[in-house]
């Protein structure tokens, strides 16, 4: 077994470190250490480059078939606008996307609630006409979860599901509903939603029918060192078979207005140490996100010298999931204010595209 001395040396010389060596980096690793490590890591793969780009979302609906305890968007299906429901459709996305001038966007990201009643034909009807409005735009569309159930809806398997909204111009999927991949945890805390190898099939066949994908990790609620490692080891996993995943996005579990609210939130030190581990342990995703609606726009920025090198983009107050569970209230940043701040922390501020292309 090696000692932390000994797993520190592994990353200086950039071995792959295991599973039980990421372990006894979060139980063990001074954060200094760790985080002087992180830090050249990410300047061994970026330089002194600090993503950002110019997106928003689009959630056309908080009507969920799930009851994750720890999610404080969800309505049950039946809920009424009195109750705080809602379903958008292509009239509303439509209203959105005239608040900006043709240039002023590169990607649209779209996420939601798992509809009861929408399968891959509503997704395919709001994605064509993003590409039809806007062609410009990125369109980065669809949780593995949300893939699943459009897939059973419509009785197609996820490759054909995957397949029908490429050719309607999906460009990329997000990494939503990951949450925890640990069987026993996900039962507690995610509400019968899809399992996860059903999550990383859905990444895999994306991958293959040539969609790449981004990946999170909720963390901070009742999970151990043991059960993060064990996810990430998963997504390093597949990212070996497929090369798929852009980033890699640590959540951090916001405790408002959800039936985990009994628990505390985890410490900046914790969120810091989680960024570091990752960016060690996962050593062929290239980027690392700070997505500071969920962080705090102050922690996401400090996380940038603990191997961070991505701060996701404007959003311009367009996503409400992170601001129900307390966070954030209305989350926007301006690329100018972006562009600033991430040449105060010592950064070159670089706008890039879904992919990672620099514009």
């Amino acid at each position: 077994m090696n000692n932390i001395q000994e797993i520190y040396e592994k990353v200086k010389r950039r071995e792959r470190i295991s599973e039980e060596d990421a372990l006894r980096l979060y139980e063990e690793g001074e954060l200094e250490v760790l985080q002087q490590l992180a830090h050249q890591i990410r300047i061994d793969k970026h330089d002194d480059k600090a993503f950002y780009n110019r997106n928003i979302h689009f959630e056309p609906t908080n009507k969920c078939v799930y009851a994750c305890k720890f999610c404080s968007f969800a309505r049950k299906p039946k809920s009424t606008a009195e109750e705080g429901v809602w379903d958008f459709g292509t009239e509303e996305l439509k209203v959105q996307l005239d608040k900006y001038p043709v240039g002023a966007l590169s990607e649209v990201h779209i996420t939601g609630g798992v509809h009861p009643d929408r399968g891959v034909d509503f997704g395919e009807e709001l994605v064509s006409f993003i590409k039809k409005e806007r062609p410009e735009i990125h369109v980065k569309a669809f949780t593995a979860v949300e893939i699943t159930w459009m897939a059973k809806l419509s009785k197609l398997s996820v490759a054909e599901t995957l397949k029908k909204l490429k050719k309607a111009g999906l460009d990329s999927l997000p990494g939503g509903g990951a949450e925890i991949f640990d069987s026993a945890i996900r039962r507690k805390i995610a509400g019968g939603k899809a399992p996860a190898d059903r999550w990383l099939e859905v990444h895999r066949e994306a991958h293959r029918v040539g969609l790449s994908s981004n990946a999170t990790m909720l963390y901070g609620h009742i999970e151990d060192y043991s059960h993060r490692v064990d996810h990430m080891s998963r997504l390093r996993q597949l990212q070996d078979e497929t090369g798929g995943f852009n980033s890699f996005i640590p959540l951090r579990y916001r405790n408002e207005n959800n039936s985990m609210s009994n628990l505390k939130e985890v410490s900046l030190e914790e969120d810091m140490r989680n960024f570091a581990v990752a960016r060690i342990f996962l050593d062929n995703i290239p980027h690392l996100k700070a997505y500071w609606v969920m962080l705090g726009v102050e922690e996401a920025f400090k996380a940038l010298d603990y191997g961070v090198d991505d701060m996701d983009g404007t959003v311009d107050d367009s996503t409400k999931i992170y601001s129900m569970a307390g966070s954030i209230e209305n989350p926007s940043l301006s690329r100018e204010y972006l562009t600033s701040r991430i040449a105060d922390r010592g950064f070159r501020a670089i706008e890039r595209n879904s992919v990672y292309e620099e514009i």
